[in-house]
């Protein structure tokens, strides 16, 4: 397990390789390792690779600074989560460049069943800070996991309500686990990793520079099953976070401010190009997620009148064990073929016995 991480973490520090490209690789060899010892022209035949990346692989033998790093995880109780490990956030894996390796502290599932994303404005206003609150107040007993970038405003606001009303909160950061960027929040971030964590995909000693934002952002987005804006201008990193969100296809939520302030445009902005609901509270969100209580009795009175088909039943007892499922994670592990699966997801429709909500997810009537 060792050696396999070694070259997981190594994999991640070949120049210009890239996360897309890292996630190939994998996808083609089986493992890091084989990657490291596959052939110049086998590495080269892979779509997306070519002649310079492979001569790059080949080219890096030494493994020092990956030795390094699996020296810091240990010392600082890291956890190191691969893009094919088990506790590797699974969502992340329906976006089209997610991380190879993520680093994790804390205590948090991340891919518990419901996640929130809540993001805004560094210069918030009271209203902004309002509403966060309230808005988190009121998802107290809903068993939600609220992440954001541990930034100055909304993002801290965000993390400290969590907190306070006892849910479990994570930040993704925007360098290595040896700092906390910004500094202000090291108290809160030690809070954090008692109740939520701390999850980058940056090794030690990488600073808080410009372009490492959008990166985090996009973990920020991929990893949630919903994301809130609550402020923000037209333009800033809230926005790069909203517009990702909506390209993993993902529930994208604003909060309405006056048309007056500047500070709400950008909310604004997003519900007039229809990328974004408009948000008024905690219960609009719980009903358009899905997420309200089930009614189990009647549910289970109506299938005692209701014969399924073994597929039907395959399909059923998957969206059990889950509170939502994409189709495409449904198709994945029902096994069914492309038309058995559309057979039976219209038939459980028409018996309502399933619906489609957004972003193309399924969950029990």
């Amino acid at each position: 397990m060792k050696d396999d991480l070694l070259y997981e973490v190594a994999l991640t520090m070949i120049p210009d390789l890239g996360p897309i490209r890292a996630k190939l690789l994998v996808e083609h060899f089986g493992d890091a390792a084989s990657v490291f010892i596959a052939r110049k022209k086998d590495l080269a035949a892979v779509e997306g690779i070519g002649e310079i990346c492979a001569r790059k692989i080949r080219q890096y033998t030494d493994l020092s600074e990956a030795e390094a790093e699996l020296v810091f995880m240990q010392k600082h109780h890291v956890q190191p989560l691969f893009i094919t490990h088990k506790n590797y956030p699974q969502r992340l894996l329906h976006c089209y460049d997610p991380p190879a390796m993520l680093y994790y502290r804390g205590n948090a599932d991340l891919n518990t069943g419901r996640i929130v994303s809540i993001i805004g404005t560094r210069h918030h206003t009271d209203y902004g800070k309002q509403v966060t609150e309230e808005l988190i107040a009121a998802l107290e007993t809903q068993n939600i996991l609220v992440v954001s970038g541990l930034a100055f405003g909304i993002d801290s606001i965000a993390h400290k309500a969590a907190l306070q009303n006892g849910l479990q909160t994570v930040g993704v950061l925007a360098h290595g686990m040896d700092s906390i960027y910004p500094s202000q929040n090291k108290m809160l971030a030690r809070d954090m990793l008692l109740q939520g964590g701390l999850l980058t995909e940056f090794r030690r000693n990488t600073k808080p520079d410009k372009h490492n934002f959008p990166k985090r952002n996009r973990i920020v987005a991929g990893m949630a099953d919903a994301t809130i804006v609550i402020e923000t201008a037209s333009k800033g990193g809230s926005m790069i976070t909203a517009e990702l969100a909506h390209n993993y296809n993902r529930d994208l939520f604003a909060v309405p401010g006056k048309i007056t302030d500047h500070k709400s445009s950008g909310c604004l902005q997003l519900i007039r190009q229809h990328k974004a609901m408009l948000l008024t509270g905690a219960g609009q969100l719980m009903e358009t997620m899905g997420w309200q209580a089930k009614k189990n009795v009647a549910k289970k009175q109506r299938e005692l009148f209701i014969e399924l088909t073994e597929d039907e039943k395959k399909i059923v007892q998957l969206l059990k064990e889950k509170d939502m499922l994409p189709i495409d994670l449904l198709y994945l592990q029902s096994g069914l073929s492309a038309s058995s699966m559309a057979a039976a997801m219209l038939n459980l429709e028409m018996q309502n016995l399933v619906c489609l909500m957004p972003g193309k997810m399924y969950r029990l009537v």
